[in-house]
């Protein structure tokens, strides 16, 4: 990757560009080891106190562990090995860590140490694919901003897809850049553009192919050659996102449905219904058919969703602006320079198609997330931290070759002025957490600015100290942020970064104070901590709310489950314990205590189902305890009509399930209990003898009333 650029660009564009251009085709001596030891170091990072989260969101890690055990279940992305149902995405994202598991067993670090090297890996490809037109600096500081990103820090240590998603991306936009360089070699690094993007879709479904339409009008416009080529390649790039991301949905369509696990997240049993529905045009519209809450449209009142406020706002606001805005306004300032500074150069000028790139990524990414009336999670933001990192680097470099004229220094002191402004404004929402931080970013952050107003008139080694001034003051808030975010374990659905209390409205969830103590939890969440902090399978440390009158706090949908709303913060390592998981076993997998493990195992190899349980989050718990395969009715939300009554009922004559694990207080089972699968519920408890095991309720389908 820090192979010297092969050439100059032929026609350089404007005088300006000249001195920026030369002496780019070499890297100065320490470029390699700076290079070096920023990969390393992003790895020491992610990899302190890794096993804090456990099993992270039991959701995946249930997924991964029945990948482990059945290369069925490896294909399909089911979430057990017996192949009952599947996850709400495709597979992608489970396959390297299934991977890790079938190699060196199940655990926390062989479940997240993947994810660890996505975002090393991330780092890499980002460093490169600015470096090859901007210099090693300009590489260095992008590939730094994103390392210390709180949400990219947090879900690179996460087993959500979104890692390998940021991954993909990154990697997508680097071989469209490096096509638009000419070159007989282009047409084959926009292919490969087009299998990153393929492999993304079988991660994330269409999320990977916001990005799809700037990029590919950057090439059709900018691209060397003829118009008729550039269309070529690009049908070339197409075609190779068809077959990469398309040879896995023909499998799955065609596969007969009696023989494969039910499509989970759909209502038909159709990965194409999920992609354009619940996981597609849902999440945009909300009209999102067996979502949490329902299906029932975006609702809110104007300007706001079922889940939060919707506008351009969104990204800045107290449950989100912690989590990427950092250097957001400091990347939009810098877009508008770098197209300032490149508007008189040629059409295929690289350094302005690198700006459009990134800059396109950027804003589209930004509109979608900020308007989007489905779900939405505050660590969805990730997939902006690579197109950030990328802006601000080019852009302060190109700024910096351009300091002697006025309007470039005065552009990289506004820069800084702004960027220190609104750490001190990020800083200003937990004032009881690091005080003193504020205050020294403001006066750091406006001393760099001053100093960056003169660097084209004083001496290079003052204006260099005043640009790293400039940056220290800008990496200072996100850098503590992503500190706290390593000092504490995350596990369940909903996650955010940061200290606690500073996630504001909407960003509950995911957390476990140090030690394992309750406290205030934003929208009136009043926590009260217990747990142990033990190792996997050893216990918990938990921190639960609960909002009068079943309420849940803004950020999560309305319409929930009434009579009273659970919320989980995260545990300690492991699942055991007992109990359910947070907001009645749909945001974290149920805690299984030992007497309940003991008589999940008894017999175990009698049955091809240990236990079934309403909600994949709860089967989850019960299937990472024992490592046998635990049936999740309905999925994710409890809401997949799978399996119908009429099968489960099979299921249980031919003697295949040997419990039903109730839901109810204490032992999770998410909403589908008396909502969705009810039927299935009611004909249980009517048939079939109840007991307590630990916390929760048991019944053995072996035994009739």
């Amino acid at each position: 990757m820090t192979t010297p650029n092969p050439a100059a660009p032929a026609a350089r564009g404007s005088d300006r560009l000249a001195r920026f251009w030369r002496g780019r085709t070499e890297d100065a001596p320490w470029a390699r080891p700076a290079f070096l030891g920023l990969l390393a170091a992003t790895g020491l990072l992610y990899l302190w106190n890794l096993s804090a989260s456990g099993y992270a969101n039991s959701f995946y890690s249930a997924a991964v562990q029945a990948g482990g055990e059945s290369w069925k279940a490896f294909f399909f992305g089911s979430l057990d090995a017996a192949n009952a149902i599947t996850v709400d995405k495709p597979p992608a994202a489970l396959w390297p860590m299934a991977l890790s598991v079938r190699l060196f067993g199940l655990g926390s670090w062989q479940i997240l140490v993947p994810e660890v090297l996505m975002g090393v890996a991330s780092v890499g490809v980002l460093y490169a694919a600015v470096r090859r037109r901007f210099g090693a600096g300009a590489g260095l500081i992008a590939g730094l901003v994103l390392a210390l990103t709180p949400v990219a820090a947090l879900m690179f240590r996460f087993n959500n897809p979104d890692a390998l998603l940021a991954l993909l991306m990154t990697v997508a936009a680097y071989g469209v850049l490096r096509a638009l360089e000419g070159g007989p070699g282009a047409v084959k690094w926009l292919m490969g553009a087009g299998v990153a993007f393929g492999f993304a879709f079988l991660a994330k479904t269409l999320q990977a192919f916001l990005i799809l339409p700037p990029l590919a009008l950057v090439y059709a416009v900018c691209a060397p050659g003829g118009l008729g080529r550039r269309i070529r390649d690009l049908a070339l790039a197409g075609l190779a996102l068809l077959v990469s991301a398309g040879w896995w949905v023909a499998l799955v369509e065609l596969w007969p449905a009696s023989s494969r696990p039910y499509v989970g997240g759909s209502q038909n049993n159709s990965f194409l219904e999920l992609t354009f529905g619940y996981n597609g045009l849902g999440r945009i519209n909300g009209n999102e058919t067996g979502s949490v809450g329902g299906g029932g449209g975006p609702g809110g009142g104007a300007g706001g969703g079922r889940w939060g406020e919707t506008g351009i706002g969104r990204m800045f606001n107290d449950a989100v602006g912690g989590q990427i805005s950092w250097l957001l306004p400091a990347a939009l300032l810098l877009l508008v320079a770098g197209l300032v500074v490149t508007r008189r150069a040629p059409r295929t000028d690289t350094a302005r198609s690198a700006f459009l790139v990134w800059g396109g990524a950027l804003l589209i990414t930004l509109a979608v997330f900020s308007f989007m009336a489905g779900i939405f999670h505050e660590y969805y933001t990730i997939a902006l931290a690579p197109y950030v990192a990328a802006l601000v680097g080019m852009g302060a470099s190109v700024l910096w070759e351009e300091r002697t004229r006025f309007a470039a220094s005065a552009a990289l002191a506004v820069t800084a002025a702004v960027t220190a402004w609104w750490a001190w404004t990020l800083l200003g929402r937990t004032p009881d957490w690091l005080p003193w931080l504020r205050w020294t970013v403001l006066v750091a952050g406006a001393v760099a600015a001053l100093g960056l107003l003169v660097s084209g008139r004083v001496d290079r080694r003052l204006g260099l100290a005043a640009a790293g001034l400039g940056l220290a003051a800008g990496l200072a808030g996100p850098f503590a942020y992503t500190l706290a975010t390593m000092d504490t374990g995350h596990q369940g659905s909903i996650v955010t970064a940061g200290p606690s209390g500073g996630r504001g409205p909407g960003g509950f969830g995911g957390r476990m104070p140090e030690g394992g103590q309750g406290g205030q939890m934003p929208g009136g969440f009043d926590g009260q901590g217990q747990g142990q902090g033990q190792r996997q399978g050893q216990g918990q440390g938990q921190s639960q709310g609960r909002m009068p009158g079943g309420t849940p706090p803004q950020g999560m949908p309305q319409g929930m489950p009434q009579g009273g709303f659970q919320g989980s913060r995260g545990e300690r390592p492991g699942l055991g314990g007992g109990g359910g998981g947070g907001m009645g076993g749909l945001l974290n997998g149920a805690n299984v205590g030992a007497e309940a493990k003991a008589a999940l195992l008894k017999d175990a190899g009698s049955y091809t189902w240990v236990a079934a349980t309403v909600g994949a989050q709860n089967a989850a718990g019960y299937q990472l305890a024992t490592e046998k395969p635990v049936m999740a009715i309905g999925g994710f939300n409890g809401s997949d009509p799978s399996p119908a009554l009429a099968q489960f009922k099979q299921y249980v004559a031919e003697g295949k399930v040997h419990y039903f694990i109730g839901s109810g207080e204490g032992n999770g089972g998410g909403p589908g209990g008396p909502g969705g699968n009810s039927e299935i519920s009611t004909w249980v408890a009517a048939t079939f003898e109840k007991a307590t095991v630990g916390s929760a309720t048991f019944y053995d389908l072996t035994k009739e009333k």
